[in-house]
This record gives C-alpha cells, structure tokens and sequence, in this order.
C-alpha cells in the first residue's frame, strides 16, 4: 500500500504538471516566463528525485541537496524579480531599460539584509551544510512572505486584484512559505522522529494546497490590467527618476575621480 508521503509527493508532481499545462494554455508564460520555466523546472526536478528514491533506492545527499536548494533559490529569485517588474506592466515604458536591474539589486540588498536573522537555530546535530541549507531556505522564504504582503498590502494602490496572476503566484508562494517558516520555527525545538517527519508532511501539504490553488486560479480567465492611478504613476515615475539621477551621479563622480588620478 502507498504510504501518505508517496500520496502527497504523486499528487504534488500531477498537480504540477496541471500548472504548466494550464500556464501554457492561458498563454500565461508569456506574462511570467521566469515563473513557467521554474515550473518545468520544478516538476522535472520532484520527478527525477521521486524516481530515485523509490525505484533505484537511492537519493540526494546533504552536499547535492544545497546544489539543488542553491539552484532552486536563484530560480526563486528570478521569480521575485518577475513578479516585481511585471506589476509595474502600466508604466514600464516609460520606465528606464534598467529598472529590472534595479530591481535585482534592491531584492539582493533586502536577502543580505534578512540573512544574519533568518537563520533560527537548529538542532545541534546539524551539518554545516545543512545548516546553510536551512538557513538559505529561510531568508528565500521570508523574502517571499515580504513580496506578498507588500502586493496585498499595496494592491489598491498597484490597480492590481485577486484575479491578476502576479497576486496569485505571490498569493500560492506566501501561503507556502508561511507554513515553511512556522515548521522551521517548531523545528528548532528537540523533536521526535515521528513529529519531525510530520511537520515535513505539512510543509509538502501546504505547497500542495498552493498548486491546487494556482490550478483554481489559472484555469480561469486573467482580468484585463487596470491602468495606476494618476497619483501612483507620478509617484513610481518620480522614484525611477531619482534613481537615475543617483546612477548618473555615481557615474559622473567615478570619472571625475578617474580624471584626477591620470
């Protein structure tokens, strides 16, 4: 008989699998292709490492494990940065060229930020890696939570609802990484064997809730994007256009010194 893990790991990789099919369908890849690629990604990931594990008897160690957490975080990272840039979809003409740069950075700066707190102490037998796994996992998580409670909370003022993809794939990631934070949380505290394997059951649960959410949701139509508000326009217009004028600074000031030198 097929144990839970085996239940919820298959319907997480079926639901996944419904995802991108639906993803492609609603032409919604063209909206978030860093998102449709993590996706694929994902999926082919979940289910190279389900074959392993049950048919060949074998898995990751701890070392590949931070490979593929490392290559999931950058692959999540660019997701972050999508998410941004696409929001600003009313008025991205008329920002510069190099606002998704901008972006990077700035998502950069807040990761390097939450880093030295994110890391809620483990338990003792813990590996360097799997220290730095945990800890790496934590600050990409609650770098998720941040993006969807500033969508939500932000949301009147961005034109954008619940029926926009950029809320939903925000929505799906802060659910998940709530519940991710919460087990971390619980796990710091000396746990049985039993209850530790529990509380990976109800992450992966949760993550499956998030799937089933996003099948809900991309499998009906997008509401049309409403454009900003005047006030919102000349606000971002206003922030984009003090950030090049700091860039151009910068730049101006690095030459003068490069002058003086020579």
């Amino acid at each position: 008989m097929m144990s839970l893990d085996s239940v919820i790991w298959l319907t997480g990789i079926l639901a996944e699998a419904v995802v991108l099919v639906l993803l492609v369908y609603r032409r919604a890849w063209k909206v978030l292709p860093v998102f449709s690629l993590y996706c694929a990604w994902d999926l082919l990931s979940n289910v190279g490492f389900y074959t392993s594990l049950h048919f060949f008897r074998s898995g990751y160690d701890v070392s590949t494990y931070l490979a593929v957490t490392v290559l999931d975080s950058v692959w999540q990272f660019g997701v972050l940065v999508e998410l941004t840039w696409s929001v600003l979809r009313p008025i991205r003409s008329s920002l510069p060229h190099k606002t998704p740069v901008i972006i990077s950075f700035l998502i950069v700066a807040i990761g390097a930020a939450i880093w030295p707190f994110s890391g809620i102490h483990q338990l003792a037998n813990l590996s360097t890696a799997g220290y730095l796994l945990a800890h790496l996992q934590q600050t990409v998580s609650i770098l998720r939570v941040l993006l969807f409670l500033a969508l939500t909370a932000c949301s009147q003022f961005l034109s954008i609802s619940w029926r926009d993809r950029e809320l939903q794939v925000a929505t799906g990631l802060g659910f998940y990484s709530l519940v991710s934070l919460g087990a971390a949380m619980l796990r710091s505290h000396e746990t049985s064997v039993l209850e530790y394997r529990h509380l990976n059951q109800f992450v992966v649960a949760s993550y499956l809730c998030s799937l089933l959410y996003w099948v809900y949701s991309f499998a009906q139509q997008e509401a049309e994007r409403r454009e900003f508000t005047p006030q919102m326009q000349n606000l971002l217009l206003a922030a984009a256009g003090v950030a090049r004028e700091q860039r151009l600074a910068l730049v101006q000031a690095s030459m003068e010194r490069h002058r003086q030198n020579s």
